[in-house]
């Protein structure tokens, strides 16, 4: 019992120290004054997002930078999402939607939709988007600056997340805490090694001959998280890659309620591990069930130190992602309980191939 004790306090402090590293690093995308003027190539791969591929749309429309193209790739929608693409891009020169090319059977979907994407872009930067996304004023400029000032060959922002149902803060909230409560996210780009990598597929922009050279999407093509398996073969063959935190220049509404939610997550939880079962559990025994034995001690000394850790990790992780702190402090409880519940489904669903998204199994 007091061995499992100490190896929990000292997780929660090892974790402690993460958050703390990142919070007083602060590696968040900045805004910056000069103005570039690169072609950037914006490149969007939707399926069945009626719902949310306009906002997307029109906040591009709205930036402030002026080179840029956007195209759309329909991935065999069902929904009116063509429609309103082809609707909007009539009215805008910059914009265009095309169809996308039958799946093949040794890839995903989402990485088959870049890689066709890959081949319309003429830009000097590609810039892939989700479709469930609102893009603000700042962010290419800066994003381009950030790719001159470390020569980088990818950049991927971990965006703000728009959270609207208390469905979407049981479970969202967890994408940051994991992130900013395992990885000093500032070592991605300072180490070199590519066992540091982490990248989020919501933004990812490239310097377009390096990726016309290796195809990047090409490489991953049946690899469920894409965005930080490229960023290792970025690191790999020695080009620079960084990931930063948004810093409210890109919103993105994941899930629009707790089951949407739980089944997105469910579907790459395990995979953020590198599918290691042993590894995921080992995880979640710790963050769960270790403070659980503490409370269980009854030693009050010990049982406030813990919180207070807890605490000041989750106001740190909330203020660094835009989130709302006392949101998080109240519902951590729940949150925990619902990654126990994803752990389980991840595992469930990994062991029985049984991992659906958007009417495709992966």
């Amino acid at each position: 019992m007091t061995a499992i004790i100490l190896i929990t306090l000292f997780f929660i402090i090892l974790r402690f120290s993460v958050t703390l590293f990142n919070f007083i690093s602060n590696p968040k995308l900045r805004r910056v004054g000069k103005h570039y003027n690169d072609k950037v190539s914006i490149l969007i791969p939707a399926r069945n997002e009626a719902d949310n591929i306009l906002t997307l749309l029109q906040s591009i429309h709205e930036q402030d930078y002026q080179n840029y193209d956007v195209t759309v790739l329909d991935d065999g929608s069902t929904d009116e999402t063509y429609n309103i693409c082809a609707t909007f891009a009539a009215s805008h020169p910059q914009f265009k939607v095309i169809k996308g090319a039958t799946l093949p059977a040794s890839w995903l979907g989402k990485n088959y939709a870049c890689h066709q994407l890959a081949k319309q872009a003429d830009g000097k930067y590609l810039l892939f988007l989700d479709a469930d996304e609102e893009v603000k004023p700042g962010l290419i400029n800066s994003a381009v600056y950030r790719m001159y000032l470390n020569k980088l060959g990818l950049l991927s922002l971990f965006t703000n997340q728009q959270m609207d149902t208390l469905g979407e803060k049981l479970v969202v909230p967890l994408m940051h805490f994991i992130l900013l409560n395992l990885l000093p996210v500032r070592l991605i780009y300072l180490v070199k090694n590519a066992a540091v990598a982490a990248a989020s597929g919501q933004f990812m922009l490239f310097d377009a001959a390096i990726y016309h050279k290796h195809q990047w999407h090409k490489l991953v093509k049946n690899k469920v998280v894409e965005d930080v398996e490229i960023m290792r073969l970025i690191k790999a063959e020695a080009y620079n890659g960084e990931a930063l935190l948004a810093n409210g220049m890109i919103y993105c509404r994941m899930y629009k309620n707790y089951a949407e939610a739980m089944n997105g997550f469910s579907k790459n939880f395990l995979a953020a591990f590198n599918y290691s079962i042993i590894g995921f559990i080992v995880y979640i025994t710790l963050t769960i069930g270790g403070p659980m034995m503490i409370m269980m001690t009854l030693n009050l000394p010990l049982i406030l130190f813990m919180l207070g850790l807890i605490i000041l990790t989750r106001i740190m992780i909330s203020l660094s992602s835009g989130q709302n702190a006392v949101y998080n402090i109240i519902l951590h409880p729940v949150q925990m309980l619902n990654m126990l519940i994803i752990a389980f489904l991840s595992i469930q669903k990994h062991i029985t191939k049984t991992t659906v998204w958007k009417g495709r199994n992966i």
